[in-house]
């Protein structure tokens, strides 16, 4: 919910007429505003890595809450342009330390049974949460939906602390029979039960095979294990294709993208926006069915191929005839958004983690995400003035480019991990020691 903020209230901000600000906020502002939550997340994905390991998950999750709070506190404190910054960089804290912690959470405290399904839901609410902020964005005053977005965090801290810290933790800080109370409640059992004890000695075992895994030891491995090292540099390759696509730029700038576009639409380009997280919370909804039914390679090229597609014409339509045919842009960027959401979001994640073991899964994600965050903060930061300097159409089709290249990436390189052990895995990569030309790609 706090970083789809920006995409209504940017162009509010900017606005002589209807900024909340003491004047308008100039566009380099704004750029700053979008960059600068991700570049505060690349170091703070670590960060929170060391908290959700020495002080637990569930304090952790207290902290992004607290984090995004503050964040919301200060914008309504001040609209001058280092509170607007300072704020969006406390809510990179949040954000960042929000994936690496919720999805350990869920995997900590859910059965197997039902874990998938949770966990969807992280990316579920976090659309949900965009389109929430573009219908307020477009219906309610600055301050209203501040204080509405507000209220999220804070109803977080007042009815978290009621949870129960992971079963996990509790057994790796010694704490057997909290264990054993937290994993009872959980599944709606008496801590005497069979199945709780069951699980217990289940988690007493991964808890045994794990322990001896450090940070430097496992990075150290990563580089010098050659199939793992490929799988290392695929989930790297195809993460930079996600966060290149273009389609989390537009979500930030999508009301300022409309409004250039113009046209003739009877939606105002806030309106417009939202229809993009309309999309894009149905993409996220089709994509679990999807990535079963398809394969995550077939999915994976077919959404990268069909984003560049749009992106290309999306280019064309800025470079040849803005103004007329409104309905274009429209449909080319809910057709990347909906790609986006339904495949080269969550597919990358799916195929890290079928490609490697429990004892590097924590290593990679920290490092997968830092890196996203890298280069989402530094697109961010550009996108703007980029655009302004050598227009929309060439940045939609340096996007395309990103697209169409990373499609022909993944048809040769990527190999399908759906129902296929590790050690099949990287099999396919050991038949090809003699000759590994991904290597090459990935090193340019």
């Amino acid at each position: 919910m706090g970083i789809g903020w920006l995409s209504p209230m940017g162009p509010r901000l900017m606005s002589k007429e209807d900024t909340p600000a003491a004047e308008p906020v100039h566009p380099e502002v704004i750029s700053w505003m979008a960059s600068v939550a991700y570049l505060v997340g690349t170091p703070a994905v670590f960060l929170f890595g060391y908290i959700v390991d020495n002080y637990g998950r569930k304090k952790a999750l207290m902290l992004t809450s607290l984090s995004m709070a503050a964040c919301w506190g200060l914008k309504l404190y001040s609209t001058d342009t280092w509170a607007l910054i300072t704020a969006r960089a406390i809510i990179g804290l949040g954000v960042s330390g929000s994936y690496v912690v919720t999805p350990l959470y869920i995997k900590e405290i859910s059965e197997d049974c039902i874990r998938g399904t949770l966990g969807s839901l992280v990316v579920l609410s976090q659309n949900l949460g965009n389109l929430l902020v573009y219908i307020l964005g477009e219906y309610l005053c600055y301050q209203a939906t501040l204080w509405i977005c507000l209220s999220v965090p804070l109803i977080h801290l007042l009815l978290f602390p009621t949870m129960p810290e992971t079963p996990s933790y509790l057994l790796k800080s010694g704490k057997i029979e909290e264990a054993r109370s937290a994993l009872a409640w959980l599944r709606c059992r008496q801590p005497t039960d069979t199945v709780v004890d069951s699980e217990l000695q289940t988690l007493l075992l991964e808890l045994e095979q794990t322990s001896s895994s450090k940070f430097f030891t496992t990075l150290r491995t990563l580089v010098s294990d050659r199939s793992i090292f490929r799988a290392f540099r695929i989930t790297l390759t195809i993460t930079l294709a996600r966060e290149l696509c273009g389609c989390l730029t537009v979500l930030h700038f999508a009301s300022s993208i409309f409004s250039a576009a113009g046209g003739s639409l009877l939606l105002t380009p806030n309106q417009q926006a939202a229809v993009l997280g309309i999309v894009q919370l149905v993409g996220s909804c089709t994509a679990s069915s999807l990535v079963e039914r398809t394969g995550r390679k077939p999915l994976l090229g077919t959404t990268c191929l069909v984003s560049g597609v749009a992106m290309a014409v999306l280019g064309a339509w800025f470079a040849l005839s803005a103004g007329a045919h409104a309905w274009v842009p429209v449909l080319a960027l809910c057709l990347c958004i909906y790609c986006d959401a339904a495949g080269l979001q969550p597919v990358p994640f799916v195929v890290m983690t079928e490609m490697f073991s429990f004892q590097y899964r924590g290593t990679v994600t920290s490092i997968v995400i830092a890196f996203a965050c890298a280069l989402v903060s530094v697109q961010l930061r550009v996108f703007q003035p980029l655009a302004t300097q050598v227009g929309l159409y060439l940045v939609f089709w340096l996007f395309a480019g990103v697209c169409l290249i990373s499609t022909a990436y993944i048809v040769f390189y990527v190999p399908e991990t759906k129902r296929r052990s590790i050690e099949e895995i990287y099999a396919e990569f050991d038949g090809k020691k003699e000759k590994d030309p991904e290597a090459d790609v990935t090193r340019l």
